[in-house]
């Protein structure tokens, strides 16, 4: 976190340079530009800024100066290198300055135009996103990632949601603790009161009281209707941003839908809680939730989906030949068809101080973020299905020692073999089987438990930082209106709406539901939200791009 820190030289993947074969292939999609020592080419605080190739000029990338802290260089780029980062396909607003300190020729590529470089030309594409990646990882720590500065407690929930937002969306930023000599210090220098926070710091200014609505605006990854303004109109809204409806957008956007994403919370969905998953297809070493839906969610933008959170939907309704799909902050957005793919809430305990102590040692993921919080400290974990076993081991595996608590008399019922025999071979791990938790203990936050079981019904304190809770989630669709629920709430489609379907309505249209398809036409659910699901992370990924073949169908019959 030193502002002094000296520019990276640029090497590896993150800054290629490229052949002379690659620069006459972007030509075609650019303007050549004379550009002047000490030329601004894009500047923090702009909407959006174009892909620009050094021909023979060269630049630094750099933070600018602010109150407390002074100007510092992030990397030096030579001739033959190209500028941006992630935020070119994210559409977050510039949060650092490119500055010529060589004058020279450069390419400029406008928006439109690297859009069809992306679609068009696999190597390049393949090229700029590796180097996309790789810079957004070094952007988050070092003098970059000071353009962004977070304060708040590790004791809140409100800071939590905040840190947990900021991950799943791959922001670059640095976590100040207020407890800490350097988030007090922040917080002095900032004016920022402690019950103000937390509290984020963007390059268009001071946010207090901050949550993941206000920073994501702040930082230009709110919804915009202007998506909407353009002559085409939008092909596919989809609700919910898990991995059947990050599937949904990568097969449809990369077949040629405009397609927009809302998620309430943020990306990933349940599935970026896991710590590690091992027996997805094609990990053979596994990988976590975060990461997994991290690589999706850029996926999905590179071919062109724009994706929306924290965008809570509230209403969706039929139009004319268009749905309407109304937000929570009153914004409209329309499109030809409409897939459900989230509306989920976690399953808690009926237990006294509960809600008190979210964030405050309860919590419904295992991620580094959760974990720093009690780390070495004695933790419980509350499931017998794979993901409380994935997250007893990443717990054991940060140096807690790790109580896991089960309803169930089997461990092998609910949870795969392998996956139960490390958790029974971890010497971290005490597996507790028909055992409940009964009675939460602490002060300002979550000290100890109390467990009772069947072999010993009498209660058991155990000292507890950190409570984990993987019992499952609960659809919640209350928000939907004449859509077809099942006595679960999960939404029915297809043959599962069995006989009813045979209604004027689908009389007039001359056919049956598609394969998923609700009781409303042209509105389809996939993954976990839909009525006889296989609840796992392939499933609902198979869920979402075989669910495109109808989405097609559906525009193609309705003449849209």
């Amino acid at each position: 976190m030193n502002p002094a820190e000296p520019a990276r030289d640029p090497e590896g993947e993150g800054f290629p340079v490229l052949s002379g074969d690659q620069l006459e292939r972007l030509r075609g999609y650019g303007e050549a530009e004379v550009v002047h020592r000490g030329d601004v080419l894009y500047g923090t605080g702009q909407v959006a800024y174009d892909f620009i190739v050094l021909t023979t000029a060269s630049v630094q990338i750099v933070r600018e100066a602010t109150a407390d802290l002074p100007e510092a260089v992030v990397v030096s780029c030579t001739p033959g290198q190209f500028l941006g980062e992630l935020n070119l396909l994210t559409g977050q607003s510039v949060y650092l300055t490119a500055r010529a300190t060589e004058a020279g020729s450069i390419i400029r590529i406008n928006p439109a135009a690297f859009r069809r470089l992306m679609d068009k030309d696999t190597e390049l594409s393949d090229l700029i996103l590796t180097a996309f990646l790789a810079r957004r990882s070094e952007l988050q720590s070092g003098a970059g990632a000071l353009s962004v500065r977070m304060l708040g407690s590790a004791l809140s929930r409100e800071s939590l949601a905040l840190r947990s937002w900021a991950a799943h969306a791959r922001i670059a930023y640095t976590w100040f603790d207020i407890d800490s000599a350097a988030g007090a210090a922040l917080a002095r220098a900032a004016g920022i009161a402690v019950e103000r926070l937390p509290a984020a710091l963007t390059p268009s200014g001071v946010i207090t009281d901050a949550n993941p609505a206000l920073v994501s605006e702040a930082l230009g990854l709110a919804y915009s209707a202007e998506y909407e303004s353009d002559s085409a109109a939008t092909d596919l809204i989809i609700v919910g941003a898990g991995p059947a409806g990050l599937a949904a957008a990568v097969y449809g956007a990369s077949e040629g839908l405009r397609t927009v994403v809302f998620d309430a919370v943020g990306v990933g969905g349940q599935a970026s809680a896991s710590s590690r998953i091992e027996n997805y297809l094609g990990f053979e070493h596994g990988i976590s939730g975060a990461e997994l839906t991290g690589r999706a969610m850029v996926q999905a933008q590179k071919f062109g989906a724009r994706l929306n959170s924290p965008c809570a939907v509230v209403s969706v309704r039929r139009v004319g030949a268009l749905f309407e799909v109304t937000l929570s902050d009153g914004a409209v957005a329309s499109s030809r068809a409409v897939i459900l793919a989230g509306g989920v809430r976690y399953r808690s305990l009926e237990l006294p101080r509960w809600t008190e102590f979210e964030g405050r040692g309860i919590y419904y993921a295992a991620t580094e973020i959760e974990a720093r919080t009690c780390s070495c400290l004695p933790v419980a974990v509350i499931g017998g299905a794979n993901s409380a076993g994935q997250a007893a081991l990443f717990l054991a595996g940060r140096g807690c020692a790790v109580t896991l608590v089960v309803r169930s008399g089997d461990l092998y019922a609910g949870m795969s073999s392998y996956l139960a025999h490390r958790v029974e071979a971890d010497p971290a791990i005490d597996v507790r089987l028909e055992t409940e938790v009964i009675a939460l203990h602490g002060g300002d936050r979550l000290e100890a438990i109390a467990v009772s079981g069947e072999d010993s019904p009498e209660q058991h304190r155990l000292p507890c930082a950190g409570l984990f809770c993987f019992i499952g989630a609960d659809p919640e669709t209350s928000w939907l209106s004449d859509i077809r629920l099942d006595s679960h709430r999960f939404v029915l489609t297809d043959v599962a709406l069995g006989p009813d379907t045979a209604d004027d309505m689908w009389d007039k249209l001359g056919r049956g539901p598609l394969p998923f398809e609700t009781s409303v036409p042209g509105i389809f659910a996939v993954g976990d939200v839909r009525a006889g699901s296989m609840k796992r992370i392939a499933a609902a990924v198979g869920d979402g791009s075989a669910c495109i073949r109808s989405v097609h169908e559906f525009i193609g019959l309705a003449g849209l």
